[in-house]
């Protein structure tokens, strides 16, 4: 009889990215992340350097912060004037 087919894993990187989270604001560090920017990427291109971007992801730079399996969305300030932050898992680094 042959084996069944294992099921499909979901994506480990958007739990590793909660762990590291929640690891660095309970030992009062400060989470960044890298994130390689193209056209799926909503950040202020004029802090884009090289195609990249490093963004401060704790709670007190940003508000409404969802580190979701698919996204990671905020709200913050950038030289000032706010700005809506869409950022794929994907494109992490």
């Amino acid at each position: 009889m042959p084996s069944p087919t294992p099921p499909a894993l979901s994506p480990l990187q958007p739990y590793l990215i909660r762990a590291w989270h929640e690891w660095m604001m309970d030992n009062g560090l400060t989470p960044y992340i890298q994130v390689r920017v193209d056209s799926s990427v909503l950040v202020p291109h004029e802090f884009v350097q090289d195609g990249e971007i490093v963004l401060n992801i704790s709670f007190d730079a940003t508000s409404s912060l969802k580190l979701g399996n698919e996204f990671i969305e905020f709200k913050a300030r950038f030289a000032g004037t706010a700005r809506e932050i869409t950022v794929p898992v994907s494109r992490v680094i």
